[in-house]
């Protein structure tokens, strides 16, 4: 009994100890937040309940050096999503949008957005083998899309409706987002 006590605090302290060195906590949060992406779906928001976007005046600056003036997405299908280098859910959720990237950026606008310095993003774009391109808002942000956490991620339609507002980690690359796109694209 004495034996069995032990080893279930010796497991239990291995257990706290992984999750408090930094080192062992961050692949650990990644790789729930990669497992909770499969469950927490995209759905689209009911046409009653939709927020039209303003476009006026939000400039963004890409990682390519070239600025963006968010009226330039108007009458597009758009991709908005709110990340961070250091957000595990964030990197949880980074191959799917790759994926989605890979096959959809030509018909639709992506808009990878964050506050961390470019330099830090392309170190983690190179180490993580991705192309996207990623912006630095230059002001503030239209105030239906301006959030507390992230990941965040709206899909604006041509009409300038969010039609879905996801927050946390989601799996971009499913069939359930690729055919709400492909709808949207077809509108």
């Amino acid at each position: 009994m004495k034996s069995k006590l032990n080893k279930r605090n010796i497991i239990f302290l291995v257990i706290i100890a992984i999750l408090i060195i930094p080192q062992t906590r961050q692949p650990l949060q990644i790789l729930l937040h990669k497992g909770l992406s499969y469950i927490n779906q995209s759905s689209v928001i009911n046409e009653s309940d939709r927020v039209l976007i303003s476009y006026d005046n939000w400039q963004l600056q890409s990682d390519t050096n070239t600025q963006l003036d968010f009226k330039t997405t108007k009458g597009k299908v758009v991709f908005v999503n709110f990340w961070a280098t250091w957000c595990p859910p964030c990197i949880a959720e980074m191959p799917s949008l790759q994926a989605l990237y890979n096959d959809y950026n030509d018909k639709v606008e992506f808009l990878f957005i964050t506050g961390d310095s470019f330099k830090t993003v392309e170190n983690f774009k190179k180490k993580e083998n991705y192309n996207f391109e990623v912006f630095n808002p230059l002001n503030n942000i239209p105030e239906a899309l301006t959030t507390r956490s992230i990941p965040r991620t709206f899909i604006i339609n041509k009409k300038g409706e969010i039609v879905v507002d996801e927050s946390g980690a989601v799996d971009w690359n499913s069939k359930t987002v690729r055919g709400q796109l492909d709808q949207l694209l077809s509108e």
